[in-house]
């Protein structure tokens, strides 16, 4: 960026600087900076408060991922009271009931109760899952990095409103200090009048005049106080700061503002937070991918157990006291390797590449999209920075002479050579100019806020703006 240097006429500057005395007007109030407001909204803005709690609960799910993998051991006892009668021949299993495979021991239906007791405990380890650990321990990490952009975003985004927030409310207030200067010299010429009339040199009509003036002025000023206590109920809202207690302290400068040396060494970085967030969505449907190639693989599982059982049907065809059956009287282990695989599971894979695959295109598509924004965006407030500073140099000329033509006209008055119109058009000038001056400058602050936030540089800005 170019250095440039405005020099700010010293009436203006001086008006500018009253500003200080509206913080001792209200005792209630508490001065904040930017970088203070920016700090509360992170602690109070519910939204960013949902973010964080999101991304805890995202990295909670990396260690719960790497748990799933281990060692499955599972124990149980059950003691059942039932009918023993069935038939030779294999079955499927229906769900709820494990039948036996063994044939009846007697001819005929009996319906006698016999009690039965099992207890068992299983363990399975998948020995070799082909990466399918990993992969998914990765799309953990993934997801729990896109939690975290998301939450950056959050607060960048908001850090963004709260600054463009901070520079209206500054814009109103010197507005604010404007209305008042502009009160003080209808004022003045309303007191002018009042001595010339009473003199005879001056109509009456002169009084009138000037009374209207200095009521659409005080107009001005009540709708200028409105529109900052809107501003600062929405700073507020994202601040959680009572919005009666908000004072934002002003910017104090010396005569000179120079561009280059506040924000001349914002460049384009590569965290901006805006588009992290879609580089990092990219990387969660890459890392699905790899997670889906990995899913419907074979499977190479480890098994043991061990169980013991009881009957009250002993081995001889006799139904003993129930009693007997609520005991262990046979004792078993197994143990084994297994690899399992479907077959339909090509089918399955392809499917579900296709839907990450094209997840993965959007999400590259989003990444672009955003990085072509931000880019325009730059170029943007490069634009208008350019333009506000062509108007910063310009526009202390048009308020000195407008100051001076004001000044000329206030004793042409006086003398009776010029009317009340003459004066007030010169008045409105000089207002005109006062007011075309400070929009200029918020525009100027505001451009260079939203080249902060296109180039990465917002959290620089901030720490600019101080007090």
């Amino acid at each position: 960026m170019k250095s440039h240097s405005y020099r700010i006429p010293l009436f203006i500057l001086m008006g500018l600087l009253l500003l200080c005395s509206h913080t001792l007007k209200a005792q209630s109030e508490s001065t904040f900076s930017l970088a203070q407001l920016v700090d509360s909204a992170q602690k109070n803005l519910p939204v960013i408060l949902q973010k964080q709690a999101l991304v805890k609960s995202a990295q909670a799910n990396i260690t719960d991922t790497k748990n799933s993998f281990l060692p499955k051991f599972t124990v149980g006892d059950e003691i059942s009271i039932a009918s023993s009668n069935d038939v030779e021949g294999a079955f499927v299993p229906i769900a709820g009931i494990n039948r036996a495979i063994s044939s009846s021991i007697r001819a005929e239906n009996t319906y006698r109760a016999q009690t039965g007791n099992i207890a068992s405990a299983y363990a399975e380890y998948d020995l070799v899952n082909f990466g399918l650990r990993g992969a998914k321990v990765e799309n953990a990490v993934a997801y729990a990095n896109l939690q975290q952009a998301d939450f950056n975003k959050e607060v960048y985004i908001v850090k963004l409103q709260i600054g463009k927030l901070y520079f209206n409310i500054l814009k109103n207030l010197y507005l604010l200090q404007i209305d008042q200067q502009n009160i003080k010299r209808y004022q003045s010429v309303k007191t002018i009048i009042n001595a010339l009339t009473g003199s005879g040199i001056k109509p009456g009509v002169d009084s009138s005049l000037a009374k209207a003036e200095l009521s659409k002025i005080k107009v001005s000023y009540n709708q200028r106080e409105g529109a900052i206590k809107q501003l600062k109920q929405q700073l507020s809202f994202l601040t959680g700061i009572n919005a009666s207690q908000i004072n934002i302290d002003t910017l104090r400068k010396d005569d000179d503002v120079v561009a280059s040396h506040l924000f001349g060494n914002m460049v384009d970085t590569t965290g901006n937070p805006m588009l992290e967030y879609f580089n990092k969505q990219k990387m969660l449907y890459q890392s699905a991918e790899t997670m889906v190639k990995k899913s419907y693989l074979p499977k190479i599982v480890l098994a043991g157990g061990g169980w013991g059982r009881a009957s009250s049907i002993l081995y001889n065809d006799r139904y003993s006291s129930l009693v007997n059956g609520l005991g262990f009287q046979r004792f078993n282990y197994a143990a084994g390797v297994a690899i399992t695989y479907d077959l339909v599971n090509i089918v399955h894979r392809k499917d579900k590449l296709a839907v990450n695959r094209f997840q993965s295109q959007a999400a590259g598509y989003d990444f672009e999209q955003q990085k072509s924004a931000l880019r325009n965006a730059n170029a943007q407030a490069a634009e208008a920075i350019i333009t506000a500073e062509q108007n910063l140099n310009e526009l202390p000329v048009q308020l000195q002479a407008a100051t001076d033509v004001y000044n000329q006209k206030i004793a042409q008055y006086k003398a009776g050579v010029i009317n009340l119109i003459d004066l007030t058009n010169a008045s409105f000038v000089l207002y005109s100019a006062q007011l075309n001056y400070v929009e200029t400058l918020n525009d100027w602050y505001l451009a260079n806020l939203d080249k902060a936030a296109s180039t990465g540089n917002l959290d620089l800005f901030i720490q600019t703006i101080k007090r």
